[in-house]
């Protein structure tokens, strides 16, 4: 019984870091893809010169998928909101993968499949 609750503990802390290094992530992505001037943008990710309001949406959905990753933690038995929202997260990634591979930057999908992963582990955990 003792390991059990050894474990669980273990799990529910290394789900809050994964939710908040997560929802760290997305949030900077959001917040660098709607901020920053097109021109400073373009020389840290190419694909954005060419398609501006992608940008926009994109931003606007990695700053939604960070906050809903972590806000409905802190209201009790909202997990299910927490599990949605990293279903969501996975479907983000696998188009941005999805993108990047269609427009020959395949070496540019580690982050995608970084932030897949850490979805996937939270929708296991939870």
């Amino acid at each position: 019984m003792q390991t059990i609750k050894k474990t669980s503990r273990i799990l529910h802390f290394a789900l809050w870091a994964v939710q908040i290094s997560l929802s760290a992530g997305l949030i900077w992505a959001g917040l660098t893809k709607l901020f920053t001037p097109a021109q400073p943008l373009a020389e840290m990710w190419p694909w954005t010169a060419a398609h501006p309001t992608l940008v926009i949406v994109t931003g606007f959905a990695n700053l939604i998928s960070g906050i809903g990753i972590i806000l409905p933690s802190f209201f009790k038995g909202k997990d299910q909101l927490v599990t949605a929202t990293a279903i969501g997260i996975i479907a983000l990634m696998l188009a941005a993968a999805g993108f990047h591979i269609i427009r020959g930057e395949a070496f540019q999908i580690g982050v995608n499949a970084a932030f897949a992963a850490l979805a996937g582990f939270i929708i296991w955990g939870r």
